[in-house]
C-alpha cells in the first residue's frame, strides 16, 4: 500500500497532523500501537492546562495564539467544547521562573494577566494558601483542554476527510528514493512520499538517528474528593499552578464527579521501555503530592480516587523538536514535547503538515529546530 503520507503516533501530534493532510487533499494513513485515544503514551488524562503567558520561553507565544484559534475551529467542527477557559493561578517568588517568565512573556506579547498579592489571593480564590514571600498572577484567558476529547475528535475530523487508522506497531522505517518504506511488525511494508513521526514516549526508539538523547519520565497524577466548594469549576476556581521549594505542582478545580485532580510537574522517575513500564502507584510520589494538598489547598485531601500515570519524553533543554530529518528530508517530527507540549498539538500539526507538504513553515517553529544542537 502507498500512501502521500504516514503518520507514526496518533495521540495529540498526530491525530492533528492527520487532520490538516487529509483536509488538504493528502493520503494518510495514521499508525498507532494502541486504538485512538488510548492511555498507554502522553495524550490521556482527561484534561490538560492550555495557557498563553508562557513562563518556559516567550517565543512560543505566537503558536499558542495560532493554536487557540485552531482548538476553537476543531470544536465547531466536533460540535463539542473541548477547551474551557477558566483561568489559571500561578504562585511563586516573585524572581522565580514561573512569575517572572509569565509577566515577560505578557508583556512581549500585550496579553493580559492580573498580578495578584497573597491577601488578592486569598480574597478572590480562598480555596489557595500562599505560602510567606510567594505572591500570584491571574491569566483569565487559561483554562484546559479535554485531552482524549481533542484526540477523538482530531481522528474523527481526519477521517472524514479520508485519512485512515490502524492499530499496528511500527517495526522501523526507511528511506526509499524520496519517499520511505516503514515495516509493520507483522512484517507488511507500508510506503509513502512522507513519512510524520510523532510517537511520544517512542520517539527515542524511532529517532535515534538523530543524535539527541531523549529520555522518558514516568509521571502520576492523581483525582482527590473534594467537597469544598471553594475547589469547584462552577465556584469559580481556575487551574493552578505553584512553583515552590520542594517542586512545581499543578492542578485542575473539580469538574465532575472525579473530583481535584493535582499532580507533581516536577520530578519524574527515568524509564527504560513505556511498552513494558508497569506503571504503578508510587506512594512516596503520592505522599509528595498529598503533602502538597494538604499544605497549599483548601480541605486538604480526603480520598483518593483514581490514579494514573503519563509519559514525559524530554528533550536535552526541555523545549520541543519540531523539523525535517536532517539526513532524511521526507521525514518531519515532533518529538520532545518535555511534559508541556499537549496545548500545542493543534498548531505542530499544522506545522508538520507544512514540513511535509512544502518542506518549510510560516508558523515560528525556528527555535524548535534540532539545528540548535548542532550548533552547541
Amino acid at each position: 500500500m502507498s500512501y502521500d503520507a504516514i503518520i507514526l503516533g496518533t495521540g495529540g501530534v498526530g491525530s492533528a497532523a492527520a487532520l490538516h493532510l487529509a483536509r488538504r487533499g493528502a493520503s494518510v494513513l495514521g499508525l498507532d500501537r494502541f486504538a485512538p485515544g488510548h492511555d498507554r503514551g502522553s495524550s490521556h488524562g482527561e484534561t490538560r492546562i492550555i495557557r498563553q503567558a508562557y513562563f518556559e520561553h516567550s517565543d512560543y507565544v505566537p503558536l499558542l495564539l495560532r493554536a487557540y484559534d485552531l482548538w476553537r475551529e476543531l470544536e465547531q467542527v466536533a460540535g463539542e467544547p473541548l477547551l474551557r477557559q477558566v483561568g489559571l493561578l500561578q504562585i511563586g517568588p516573585a524572581d522565580g521562573a514561573v512569575i517572572s517568565g509569565v509577566l515577560a512573556s505578557a508583556r512581549k506579547h500585550h496579553l493580559a494577566v492580573e498580578p495578584l498579592s497573597p491577601a488578592e489571593i486569598s480574597q478572590r480564590f480562598p480555596a489557595f494558601r500562599v505560602p510567606a514571600g510567594m505572591s500570584g498572577v491571574f491569566e483569565p484567558t487559561a483554562g484546559y483542554l479535554h485531552v482524549e476529547r481533542c484526540v477523538l475528535a482530531h481522528i474523527a475530523a481526519a477521517r472524514q476527510h479520508g485519512a485512515e487508522f490502524r492499530t499496528a506497531p511500527v517495526r522501523s522505517f526507511l528511506p526509499e528514493g524520496r519517499g520511505v518504506a516503514v515495516e509493520l511488525q507483522s512484517g507488511e511494508v507500508l510506503h509513502a512520499e512522507r513519512l510524520v513521526v510523532t510517537a511520544g514516549p517512542w520517539a527515542p526508539q524511532l529517532l535515534a538517528s538523530l543524535g539527541i538523547p531523549l529520555t522518558i519520565r514516568r509521571k502520576h497524577v492523581y483525582w482527590f474528593r473534594s467537597s469544598v466548594q471553594s475547589m469547584h469549576a462552577s465556584a469559580g476556581c481556575p487551574t493552578f499552578l505553584y512553583e515552590l521549594p520542594g517542586g512545581v505542582f499543578y492542578g485542575f478545580p473539580v469538574i465532575d464527579a472525579l473530583g481535584l485532580k493535582v499532580a507533581e510537574h516536577s520530578g519524574g522517575e527515568p524509564i527504560a521501555d513505556p511498552l513494558t513500564d508497569l506503571r504503578r502507584l508510587d506512594q512516596a510520589d503520592l505522599e509528595r503530592v498529598r503533602g502538597f494538598v494538604d499544605e497549599h489547598l483548601a480541605g486538604g485531601v480526603a480520598e483518593l480516587v483514581r490514579h494514573s500515570v503519563c509519559f514525559y519524553t524530554m528533550s536535552p533543554d526541555e523545549h520541543f523538536l519540531v523539523d525535517r530529518h536532517p539526513e532524511m528530508p521526507q521525514v518531519v517530527f515532533a518529538a520532545g514535547l518535555s511534559g508541556h507540549g499537549f496545548k500545542f498539538t493543534s498548531v505542530l500539526g499544522e506545522a508538520l503538515a507544512d514540513l511535509a507538504q512544502e518542506g518549510s513553515t510560516r508558523l515560528p517553529i525556528a527555535h524548535l529546530s534540532v539545528r540548535r544542537f548542532a550548533a552547541g
